[in-house]
């Protein structure tokens, strides 16, 4: 998955913004940017945890997409942010939302990481969801390794993306096995501890 929001190789990033010092020209910016599928194919080589974020919209109908751009920010608070494609038809629910949910998937969750991924009025048939104390703020996947339900703290604009800034409030962790659910290469890949020696 590329940095962006959503499992699809045409949702990398169009451009990327360069603002780091020439090191031929003390104090110069370079100004040019990598080409979009340099950029592109780059990114790919970077694993990153798939995710699905939830929230519910001012009707109170639950909405998602599945997220890799995700990332901690902060210790003190407890800050999560999220990268959102801007073109996602998801995307103004999520930001303007006061509260969110991200759920970490295990290597037993693609099939809901792709469900996440595809049509948007589709996503939420047939996933059980959990009830619990922070589940009338956000919903809730039952089929999670972990959740993390965020109050809204940021949203601040970068690019042809929105980071959404979490305070993460709660933190429901289903005892599963060590491992995790990675994009790479622009493809599914298992994360797992490596063995002590």
């Amino acid at each position: 998955m590329s940095a962006t929001s959503l499992l699809t190789a045409s949702a990398a990033p169009r451009t990327a913004a360069a603002s780091v010092l020439d090191p031929e020209e003390s104090g110069t910016v370079m100004s040019r940017n990598i080409p979009a599928d340099e950029f592109r194919a780059a990114m790919a080589s970077l694993a990153a945890p798939v995710t699905v974020v939830t929230c519910y919209d001012d009707t109170g109908t639950p909405r998602g997409l599945t997220a890799s751009a995700v990332s901690s920010l902060s210790l003190d608070p407890p800050l999560i942010l999220v990268c959102l494609d801007r073109g996602s038809r998801t995307h103004d629910v999520l930001t303007g939302a006061t509260a969110f949910t991200v759920h970490l998937l295990g290597p037993e969750n693609e099939v809901l990481a792709r469900k996440f991924a595809g049509p948007t009025d589709q996503r939420f048939e047939n996933v059980p969801l959990a009830t619990g104390p922070t589940s009338h703020h956000a919903p809730q996947l039952a089929d999670s390794a972990l959740r993390l339900t965020c109050a809204r703290h940021d949203v601040i604009e970068a690019g042809d993306h929105t980071i959404l800034v979490g305070r993460v409030a709660a933190s429901d962790c289903l005892g599963r096995p060590a491992g995790g659910l990675v994009w790479h290469h622009r493809g599914f890949a298992h994360a797992r501890p490596v063995e002590a020696r």
